[in-house]
């Protein structure tokens, strides 16, 4: 991008904070230059100069309505932003919270954008029920800024038109040349305005402003996969276009004054309708409150098209279209602030990663799609894993059984139980429904779905130019035989440490075991879900051992029924001979990726202690992971700490160019060195070190992404929860070791 002004910004000034920002990209934020907020049904992610750039709406999986991540001319956006780049900006959570600050400072002055989804804290008692809205409190407090705000919407990934209607009850005209630049209108028009305002809702010194922008897309019929499923649900979330409400609140100055706002139509380059922009200037204590929801007449005139009954229409207005004003805000704010702090107040890690530990669960949290218990993978689809390698892009929006999985072990490591019972109640409904060689998918919609066709968008250009960009997920019928041991391993401690599992469960766990005890010896994708060929990967292989493993732990403590139980037996001393027979290179030391890759190195195997297949100590496995933490060009897979999760140049795994550090690798090797650590305490303090360089390498939030690159920069999609689970688990673990090491 170059460095030109936008068209709202006149030649003669310099330009924006957001145009400076993102120069150094070609016009995009770096990835970890965002922080995410979310409401358990979706997340926006907003970047440090406060534009909103990705947002899929209302759900995970519904069509983006903001993507200017992955198409920064044409993908949508909503930004609030100093007008002046001399400003500094910083952004963080308040506190116990997923709440995010951005703060601008400058020598005129300082303001603040807060964003938040509403979440409802229990027994409210101003909003019982969560609200779904999008909202931004712009305020300064100290001096004076002035912002721009650019709401540009880009409906159904880009592909669908609006159109846009203001309505204004009493409207100002502003006669400019360049016809989409916001003035700022003289006092004596804004008194004019002022006079006419509907105080009903408000307190003496704030205000509804006047307009209301409405943006209504068109409805496009699409045939692809996304749009044909079978799954009623699915298709509803993941085809719905809504048309959107965006209207605000004038909070004023303790002396009266009160700031401008006027929402003007203006075209964007690229886009496929107009959006609105304004430039306003706030003075110290004043502030204003934007609002962006699905508009309240829409979800109503369907209703009316459904023949819903009056009385449902009008508690649905009561719910959800409360009269807007400061004090209503506020009211959300208060309770979203409570809700995550009670949620927080839950987790009972004490230990010396604290901070770290409790921002990786919040951002957990706000994976969780509430309405199923299921975890998405990530918020976002398609960022790059290489920057200008075409191919490893792929969209995150769905659960996979292994994520889920892990996810309800980092609950339930700190003490977090409802998620763990909820994800439970997900796993017995996609149990009710397997495949019909009795398996089940390695990853599912929220809802349950099993159809999600991968599908190319031409149209987007991808993050800084990186194709393509993929939405849907052709690895949804891969065999990857590691799940059942990363689910079984869950069920188990879910056993152990949370709800003891009913007999109705154990059927269906049962199931499953025995399904590996047919299955384990068959070629498949492997964890890193490759493109290529099938393997007898080792580290599938030795979560088939983890799954019969954990069923006849189960058996053994509970009593349950098992008539195969003398199978299940024989399976796992089968599948742990081969593992150490037919993966375990002797001339190199170590153990290999698969059966038939016998000179290639996988960090997956690291794993291996951390699930017990055999101890930390073992010199096989110790000797594997000196050789993955050896540098590349020794054939290892460690560079500056930070671990490869196999040499992607060498390995055929189906897909062409390279990729970064995997970061869950890395938190896998200090768990694995703290495990290692009983016969060379050395390895402990390694481990610490370790895990003290990873958090370094997250972002100015905590926010990891899925890889980091050589200049420490983050890629891939964002934010992840794999690495965020591993930083649970090996800052629980390590720092657990590092208690028992003191004399």
């Amino acid at each position: 991008m170059s460095g030109t002004c936008p068209l709202t910004s006149p030649p003669s000034e310099k330009c924006r904070l957001t145009d400076a920002m993102r120069k150094q990209f070609d016009g995009y934020l770096s990835i970890d230059q965002y922080g995410l907020i979310g409401n358990l049904h979706t997340a926006a992610m907003v970047g440090m100069d406060g534009s909103i750039d990705f947002l899929c709406w209302p759900e995970f999986d519904s069509p983006s309505i903001f993507c200017r991540l992955l198409d920064k001319s044409r993908g949508g956006h909503f930004s609030i932003t100093p007008a002046d780049n001399s400003v500094t900006c910083k952004q963080q959570y308040l506190p116990f919270s997923n709440v995010l600050s951005t703060k601008f400072l400058s020598e005129d002055g300082v303001g603040t954008v807060i964003d938040f989804m509403h979440r409802p804290r229990p027994k409210s008692r101003h909003h019982p029920h969560m609200l779904p809205w999008l909202i931004r409190s712009v305020e300064v407090i100290r001096g004076e800024l002035t912002f721009d705000l650019e709401c540009f919407p880009a409906f159904d990934y880009a592909r669908a038109k609006h159109s846009l209607e203001i309505q204004d009850k009493h409207k100002v005209e502003v006669d400019h040349p360049e016809g989409n630049r916001v003035l700022e209108a003289a006092n004596s028009i804004f008194q004019s305005v002022f006079s006419h305002w509907d105080l009903s809702e408000a307190d003496s010194e704030s205000f509804v402003g006047p307009q209301r922008a409405i943006f209504t897309p068109e409805r496009l019929e699409h045939h692809d996969g996304l749009a044909q499923t079978s799954n009623a649900a699915d298709r509803e979330a993941q085809t719905a276009i809504e048309p959107l409400d965006l209207r605000y609140v004038i909070g004023c100055a303790g002396g009266g004054s009160c700031p401008f706002i006027n929402l003007i139509p203006t075209d964007h380059p690229g886009g496929l309708g107009q959006g609105v922009t304004s430039r306003f200037t706030l003075q110290e204590g004043q502030r204003v409150l934007f609002i962006m929801r699905t508009t309240p007449e829409s979800v109503i005139s369907r209703m009316q098209a459904e023949n819903r009954t009056a009385a449902a229409i009008d508690e649905y207005r009561i719910k959800y279209d409360p009269p807007v004003s400061l004090r209503t805000v506020e009211n959300l704010l208060e309770d979203t602030l409570l809700y995550w702090l009670t949620w927080i107040r839950s987790c009972s890690y004490s230990g010396r990663w604290l901070e770290n530990v409790e921002r990786s669960a919040l951002i957990l949290k706000m994976l969780t799609y509430e309405p199923t218990g299921a975890v998405v993978a990530a918020v976002t689809f398609s960022l790059p894993e290489a920057i200008g390698d075409a191919g490893r892009n792929w969209d995150y929006r769905f659960t996979w059984v292994r994520d889920s999985a892990f996810t309800m072990y980092a609950f339930m490591r700190l003490g977090l139980n409802k998620e763990a019972r909820d994800y439970m109640s997900f796993v017995r409904t996609v149990c009710g429904e397997k495949n019909a060689d009795g398996g089940l998918q390695i990853m599912y919609t929220l809802r349950g779905g099993r159809e999600m066709d991968e599908l190319v968008l031409p149209h987007l250009e991808g993050y800084r130019g990186c194709a393509p960009v993929r939405i849907g997920n052709g690895a949804a019928d891969h065999i990857q035989l590691d799940i059942y041991g990363e689910l079984l391993d869950a069920v188990y401690l879910y056993n152990k440490f949370s709800n003891p599992l009913s007999y109705d469960e154990w059927v269906d766990i049962r199931a499953l075991v025995d399904y590996v005890c047919d299955n384990y010896n068959q070629p498949d994708m492997g964890i890193w879900e490759v493109r290529g060929m099938r393997q007898n990967f080792t580290y599938s292989k030795v979560q088939c051992w983890v799954a019969v493993d954990r069923g006849l732990r189960l058996v053994d403590k509970r009593d349950f029924p098992c008539k195969n139980i003398d199978k299940w037996r024989r399976t796992r001393d089968v599948i742990y001979e081969e593992v150490m027979e037919r993966s375990w290179n002797k001339e190199l030391q170590m153990f290999t990726q698969s059966f038939e890759s016998t000179e290639m190195l996988d960090a997956a195997v690291l794993a291996m202690p951390l699930v017990f297949f055999c101890d930390g100590t073992d010199p096989r496995f110790v000797s594997t992971m000196r050789r993955i933490m050896m540098p590349p060009h020794k054939g290892g897979l460690t560079a500056n700490n930070l671990v490869f999760r196999y040499n992607a140049v060498e390995t055929d795994d189906g897909l062409s160019g390279e990729e970064g550090t995997f970061s869950l690798c890395t938190f896998w090797l200090a768990e694995a060195l703290s495990r290692a650590s009983k016969v060379d305490i050395t390895l402990l303090y390694k481990s610490q070190v370790i895990i003290d360089e990873m958090i370094m390498y997250g972002n100015h939030l905590g926010i990891f992404s899925e890889e980091i690159d050589k200049s420490g920069k983050h890629l891939g999609n964002f934010p992840q929860a794999f690495t965020h689970i591993a930083l649970i688990s090996a800052a629980f673990n390590v720092d657990r070791a590092l208690k028992n090491s003191r004399p």
